[in-house]
């Protein structure tokens, strides 16, 4: 680490394990509880190396072109569609996310949201604050039997398989890459065969641009009669007012969402959406992975990932760049270079080593896409002139060294 401390910058509350993390491997690292706006972002980015974000904060091309000193990002949280990925790249910016640390926490959170509409929790909740004493089981069931289907079946889909299976439903799961289906699951060929069998469909899609309006009207209509609807992965994912009018003219027997199509900048806002006072639908404020597990892990994890990249060069499950490792020497000096993946790029940075005497005691080079990455341990230290050699290539698009 260099005598100056490394600045950090933590935004939306970070749990405050990653600030200690962080501290402990020697930087300096400020907290905010707020996501920043575009100006602000920029404003208070001056000299920070490392800045943390939830899903609120937009880290875009702006940003990043004003942010010279900036060489890492983290999304404390899985999604990662709040940063531009491209610019990223393009200005040698690690991106790092937490997607499986708060997996078990959506997961809970679904089940237990599929037990409550299915027995009409939230039906009998509300007549019970108004005084009404309604013992009956009409509309309830148990969810042992029924059908789940999963749209989505990554790290939680997979997941809530499983938990699912064990609590004796069956389940039918539909997902855009041939995924392996776990105890008795069964994959659908098409998004509709899964709408057409399940009792509960709930969805679990990434924020790609091609699952926006995923479900709609059609899709709404395709599911059976008496049905629940769940999502829990992106707002933009479902019409709002679609399935609004399905529960009203009672085709849906009840719904479910943690996500939606806009959100309130901030906690106490108001929140505005056709689906409030419905007493078969259960609205959270985006807090799938919100328990304090869940958070603690996602703080730790991606925390881990800066202070590795900052002190080794690893990029290890980075979004964006190639995930390269190379174990820890004696090497008076690590070059970490980031440059465009162009044949012979690999050649030019080993022939100017050797010109000026250098030796190349270890060395890892991994592509992706149009960015390379090559780690190389050299003796002895090159010279700022070999340095300077390196920044001036048409290849090179950041150059760090550790010693």
């Amino acid at each position: 680490m260099p005598a100056r401390p490394i600045r950090a910058l933590l935004l939306e509350s970070v749990h405050p394990d990653a600030a200690e993390l962080l501290t402990s491997a020697g930087m300096s690292v400020e907290s905010v509880d707020r996501a920043l706006d575009e100006d602000e972002l920029i404003d208070r980015l001056d000299g920070v190396t490392v800045l943390g974000i939830r899903s609120k904060t937009q880290v875009s091309a702006r940003v990043l072109a004003a942010a010279s000193d900036l060489a890492a990002v983290g999304a404390f949280c899985i999604g990662t569609n709040q940063i531009d990925l491209r610019a990223a790249s393009e200005r040698g910016v690690a991106v790092f996310n937490a997607p499986f640390s708060n997996t078990r926490s959506v997961v809970e959170l679904a089940i237990s949201e599929i037990i409550a509409l299915t027995r009409r929790l939230t039906v009998k909740n509300s007549l019970m604050h108004k005084g009404v004493w309604d013992k009956s089981a009409d509309g309830a069931h148990e969810i042992r039997g029924r059908t789940l289907g999963i749209i989505g079946y990554g790290n939680i889909g997979s997941q809530l398989s499983v938990l699912a299976e064990n609590l004796g439903m069956h389940v039918v799961f539909y997902d855009i890459v041939d995924k392996l289906a776990l105890g008795n699951a069964r994959r659908a060929q098409t998004m509709r065969e899964v709408l057409e069998a399940a009792d509960i469909v709930t969805v679990h899609v990434d924020g790609r641009d091609a699952n926006a309006n995923l479900f709609g009207a059609e899709e709404f209509d395709a599911m059976r009669p008496g049905s629940v609807f769940l999502n829990l992965s992106r707002g933009f994912v479902v019409d709002g007012a679609a399935l609004a009018a399905r529960i009203t003219s009672r085709r849906l027997a009840g719904a479910a969402l943690d996500v939606f199509e806009e959100e309130p900048a901030g906690r106490g806002d108001e929140f505005v959406s056709a689906l409030r006072g419905m007493d078969n639908v259960i609205l959270t404020p985006h807090v799938g992975g919100s328990t304090l597990e869940a958070q603690q892990d996602i703080g730790q994890f991606v925390a881990g990932k800066f202070r590795d990249y900052l002190t080794e060069g690893a990029t290890s499950m980075s979004v964006n760049l190639p995930g390269i490792t190379l174990p820890v020497t004696a090497s008076p000096q690590r070059l970490l270079l980031i440059h465009r993946n162009v044949p012979g790029a690999l050649a030019t940075i080993n022939r100017i080593l050797a010109e000026q005497g250098v030796n190349i005691e270890a060395q890892l080079l991994g592509t992706r896409g149009t960015i390379g990455y090559v780690v190389t341990d050299v003796a002895p230290a090159c010279s700022e002139r070999t340095l300077d050699q390196f920044r001036g290539l048409p290849e090179t698009i950041r150059l760090r060294t550790l010693s």
